[in-house]
């Protein structure tokens, strides 16, 4: 069985920070995520993608992102548990938390901290006939890596940041052509995200069709051309090697749904003082969490998973006085 301080359930941005934040504390960490290396979303499905609200980086790569934190956590000496996913949970005599995975391994620690960011999930498709014969076949949901796309003629459809993000970055000299459907005139991604778009299809560097929905697929074994339907004005055929149709995940709680905590709109409901599940040792910090105010951006789970492992500190070692110290005067001091 392994034992740990705070087991972490998920190794996105905010699961990772959370390990750098106990280790300043001397705080030991395990992390069990499904998924066969360390990033989350970040790494599985857009590494490539650049962020840019992350403080003092301009822009960094979801994957340059990951590595990043890796570096910083490295001195803590993390431990995980990859490629499987967490199942059941009970409690032992001495009140510490046990977590089976769907592998059986067993883990043991008085705090638990949910970081697994949408949870099981899976790109919301859309309703076009015949889609499935093209999945992987000119069809993708996620962009992984942008050199895949280098020359070709890219339809991308949705109106989020993600569509908005990834027909800014292909447009710039990557994709021969990028076409970017969305089924109504306005956008709902980030104002500056919008503005980039429109100077590009006001240069004529991207195909902006608004008002309409991509509605067919053809191709002789591979995707040639889509059918994008207007509001009023009918059909027209795009020719396409590509289309990305970016309408977001679906997402599942899993086997955390039945651990007995508050659900809403899977989303688990916390309270801001610390970010603790209605079960007393049990935290969720990042996209996982819901409350009044509640922002899905990886800064503010920075600020969760910060303020978590104070409240954990507490916890574990309750006849402890915690006094905050800063790195700037204490620099960082690792595990042996």
């Amino acid at each position: 069985m392994i034992q740990t301080d705070i087991l972490i359930i998920g190794t996105g941005p905010c699961g990772l920070f959370t390990v750098f934040e106990a280790g300043l504390l001397k705080l030991r960490c395990h992390l069990i995520d499904s998924l066969p290396q360390p990033g989350g979303q970040c790494s599985e499905i857009y590494p490539k993608k650049p962020i840019f609200d992350i403080p003092a980086y301009p822009e960094i790569l979801a994957g340059d992102l990951t590595d990043k934190l890796m570096e910083q956590i490295a001195p803590f000496k993390p431990g995980f548990t990859l490629g499987e996913r967490a199942e059941f949970i009970e409690k032992d005599e001495e009140d510490q938390f046990i977590v089976t995975t769907n592998r059986g391994t067993k883990h043991r620690a008085p705090v638990i901290a949910i970081a697994a960011g949408l949870g099981c999930f899976e790109p919301r498709k859309p309703p076009v006939e015949n889609l499935s014969n093209y999945e992987d076949y000119g069809v993708e949901y996620i962009i992984k890596d942008p050199e895949f796309y280098r020359g070709k003629k890219v339809v991308i459809s949705g109106g989020g940041d993600s569509a908005l993000d990834w027909t800014v970055f292909l447009a710039d000299g990557v994709a021969e052509e990028v076409t970017l459907v969305h089924r109504r005139s306005g956008f709902r991604g980030h104002p500056d995200s919008v503005q980039k778009v429109m100077d590009l299809a006001e240069a004529g560097k991207i195909n902006l069709v608004v008002n309409c929905e991509v509605v067919g697929v053809a191709g002789d074994g591979k995707l040639e051309s889509v059918s994008v339907k207007h509001k009023t004005d009918g059909e027209k055929v795009i020719e396409a090697d590509h289309w990305v149709p970016l309408f977001g995940l679906s997402p599942k709680l899993g086997p955390i749904a039945d651990w007995s905590l508050n659900i809403s709109k899977n989303s688990i409901e916390v309270d801001t003082l610390d970010y603790q599940t209605n079960v007393p040792g049990i935290y969720a910090i990042g996209d996982i969490n819901t409350y009044p105010g509640k922002l899905n951006l990886i800064l503010c789970g920075f600020h969760e998973a910060t303020l978590m492992v104070q409240s954990a500190f507490k916890r574990i070692y309750p006849d402890k006085n915690l006094v905050l110290k800063y790195t700037t005067v204490n620099g960082i001091n690792g595990f042996e």
